[in-house]
């Protein structure tokens, strides 16, 4: 699916309730969700560290980080998403952005980690593999990338909304070495990487 795919697809009247398997049981199991994957990405994020979150969404993650005391930057491809964002916290810093132009909004900042949820398994390769490079010029040497970006013994392309991308263990690696990223050992529903 291209970056526009994605905007339209998340766009649309209900799509986030589609989406995210939490949403369909509360509102308040959608919340508990974010504040779990917050804390677990506290426990490897230093404290008061600055994070982008890309594809923050409505900021199920991002709100909950925030409040632990972490410097969150949101970006997303939806404006629909981005205001939810605004309207529940104001003050959380956020741009629009496809993962195609960092640099337009962020000019050399950089940050302590990033992270990415839910976003990489939507995309095909050629712009999954885009969008890690992209991420990782925004992280400081030394920082921590922590991404959902599954492998698979057989990897797919996944083709679609809801079809999800997974990449052979060779092929993240070989990409991973490229871009000077190392795998934490960490047991995370999503990987964890040193920026070397």
């Amino acid at each position: 699916m291209t970056a526009a795919d994605i905007i339209a697809a998340w766009n649309k009247p209900g799509a986030a309730a589609a989406i995210h398997p939490t949403r369909g049981i509360s509102e308040d199991a959608y919340r508990a969700s974010g504040q779990a994957q917050a804390e677990l990405l506290a426990a490897d994020f230093p404290a008061g560290a600055k994070v982008l979150d890309f594809g923050c969404g409505d900021g199920r993650v991002a709100i909950p980080l925030r409040a632990m005391g972490y410097d969150v930057t949101g970006a997303d491809a939806s404006p629909r998403m981005l205001a939810a964002l605004a309207d529940r916290d104001p003050g959380l810093q956020s741009f629009q952005s496809d993962g195609s132009n960092f640099g337009k909004h962020l000019g050399r900042r950089k940050f302590d980690a990033v992270y990415c949820l839910a976003v990489l398994i939507h995309h095909d390769y050629a712009t999954g593999q885009q969008l890690v490079e992209n991420l990782r010029a925004v992280v400081k040497k030394g920082g921590l990338l922590a991404l959902d970006w599954p492998t698979s013994d057989a990897p797919s392309d996944g083709h679609g909304w809801l079809g999800v991308t997974t990449w052979s263990r060779d092929r993240q690696n070989e990409m991973a070495a490229r871009l000077k990223m190392e795998r934490l050992d960490v047991d995370r529903p999503w990987l964890v990487w040193r920026a070397l």
